[in-house]
């Protein structure tokens, strides 16, 4: 049948294919031809069988070794191949003995087969919880204890978590006798396929309880409110989390709690900008500071800070003080604080402001004001006005 053709070929893969490779290729291809999912469909039959031959070589490595070397030879008689049915068995009875088999097409059956997949679900951990605080910009960069209410499952105090009846205890499930699955077989043209699932009595647990916990009703849980202080550390930014291990939902018993994850909202401020760890602010300043300079009194995180402005101070210059910025959350040291100065024209003069203003503009030459000066030259250029 399929010894005539490349097993490599048949699952679609490369001879240096590793055996998670092979397997994945396997799970796909099976899953398209399988005869559940194609009924009468005997091309999809005879395809099935093809993958199959090829993952039971494939994936045994004594046998994929004999088939690299003699081809499909190497493996008649040793895998089964060549004697009756072809597959050593495959298609007269049920697939158990097929290997990978079980793990592999419990993503069609919900289960293993033969068995393989009976197995008790564990305990399920908690549920992680969410929950917003908002804090001002101060409290970001300097940090804070905030207290916020969460309401989430907790242990239940009249049966500790049980779900039983104080005095009473759960008892073995019937219908799966424990095991937390059930078994079913399946009639196919290749034979009888067994497959596990869930127990729908006990949801997988292996256990049920005759005598619920009134205060429950059996979840072993309640919902409670709870007031739980959170550090917020100094230099947390904008959408950043904080995670408290064990804050979160109730686990079933024998399982862990979840986490509380609080994002953390920072309110903006209404003259500081953030960026990273430092601060940006703008700062007005009037003609006759930016002209004479000045000692001005800038706000920082910490207070007011004296700084002297040297005359002939641009509108829009940048000066940086060193460590006012934000605290590093790993480390003592700082970000910087940028201080940009715009220097604000009076809108509203009296007559006599006006006439010592042009006084003053009288008596500035282009020595005061370079770069009007060429900007006026590059204008001329512009028109060809020539220099008298």
């Amino acid at each position: 049948m399929s010894s005539k053709r490349d097993y490599y070929e048949l699952l679609g893969v490369e001879k240096t294919a590793t055996a998670q490779e092979i397997k994945k290729a396997y799970r796909k291809l099976a899953m398209k031809y399988h005869p559940d999912r194609n009924p009468g469909d005997k091309e999809a039959e005879e395809k099935f069988k093809e993958i199959n031959e090829a993952y039971e070589v494939l994936s045994d490595e004594e046998k994929r070794k004999r088939y690299d070397q003699f081809g499909p030879d190497g493996v008649n008689g040793q895998g089964g191949f060549g004697g009756q049915g072809g597959f050593g068995g495959f298609g007269q009875g049920d697939f158990s003995g097929f290997g990978g088999f079980e793990d592999i097409f419990g993503d069609i059956f919900g289960g293993g087969f033969g068995g393989s997949g009976s197995r008790r679900r564990g305990p399920v951990r908690g549920a992680d919880i969410r929950q917003r605080v908002r804090v001002t910009f101060e409290e970001a960069a300097k940090g804070v204890k905030k207290e916020i209410k969460v309401t989430r499952n907790e242990e239940c105090s009249e049966c500790h978590g049980t779900g039983a009846k104080p005095g009473t205890s759960k008892k073995t499930c019937p219908n799966c006798n424990g095991t937390g699955t059930v078994r079913s077989v399946q009639r196919t043209p290749f034979g009888n396929i067994a497959s596990t699932k869930t127990c729908p009595n006990c949801n997988g647990t292996g256990e049920i309880i005759d005598t619920p916990c009134s205060k429950c009703k059996g979840t072993g849980s309640v919902r409670k409110t709870k007031t739980i202080e959170v550090d917020i550390p100094a230099g947390i930014d904008d959408g950043q989390m904080i995670k408290l291990s064990g804050q979160g939902e109730f686990g079933e018993p024998g399982a862990p709690k979840g986490d509380l994850y609080i994002i953390v909202e920072v309110t903006p401020h209404e003259i500081f900008r953030r960026d990273g760890y430092d601060i940006y602010i703008d700062m007005p300043i009037t003609f006759v500071q930016a002209a004479l300079g000045d000692e001005i009194e800038v706000p920082t995180l910490d207070g007011k800070v004296k700084y002297t402005i040297p005359e002939g101070t641009q509108t829009g210059t940048v000066f940086r003080l060193r460590d006012r910025g934000i605290k590093r959350i790993r480390g003592n040291s700082k970000g910087d604080q940028y201080v940009k100065v715009n220097v604000e024209v009076p809108k509203k003069l009296s007559e006599k402001q006006k006439e010592l203003l042009r006084e003053f503009a009288g008596e500035c030459g282009s020595k005061e004001h370079e770069k009007k000066a060429t900007f006026g030259e590059k204008i001329d250029r512009l028109f060809g006005k020539k220099k008298k």
